[in-house]
């Protein structure tokens, strides 16, 4: 059943983000699904598993943008698996702190695509572009993850075999 569910998000997050939240996107901000879900999984399965879902989603996500290669991959795995770190440590984890854990990271992801993209870029760009394009994007992202780990949490018959 997880394997299922796992194979399923990487092969349906990639298409849906590009295709559905593309045109339904509020103020032109699209959550990062592959990232909300890396950041999810390792939060409620662990870090390996977080690592292992980071690195696929991602993998499939350098296959289909057109984005420096491995930039995604890296990320992305990296995110699943402080993911699963942090909540490994955490007393009582529950839908706020899954939020700080991924708009967290979307900020973290956003500063180092923003830091790839362009070369040359100096600190004082990526500051200027913290409140108009990294925070609300964080913001979304956290939103969309504090629906998906109600959802997970509620729907399934436990939390910790998801």
């Amino acid at each position: 059943m997880k394997t299922g569910l796992f194979v399923g998000c990487i092969l349906l997050l990639v298409p849906l983000q590009t295709t559905v939240l593309g045109s339904i996107s509020p103020f032109g901000i699209r959550p990062d699904l592959c990232l909300i879900a890396a950041c999810l999984i390792g939060f409620l399965t662990g870090q390996v598993q977080g690592l292992i879902m980071g690195f696929f989603l991602g993998f499939v996500q350098d296959l289909f943008s057109a984005s420096d290669l491995w930039l995604n991959t890296i990320t992305k795995s990296g995110v699943g698996f402080f993911a699963g770190l942090i909540a490994r440590n955490l007393a009582n984890a529950a839908s706020h702190s899954a939020f700080l854990v991924v708009a967290v990271f979307s900020v973290f992801s956003g500063v180092v695509f923003m830091v790839s993209s362009r070369v040359g870029m100096d600190i004082g760009d990526v500051l200027l572009g913290f409140p108009s394009i990294l925070l609300p994007q964080a913001l979304f992202d956290g939103l969309v993850a504090i629906a998906a780990y109600w959802v997970a949490t509620r729907w399934t018959p436990e939390a910790s075999s998801f």
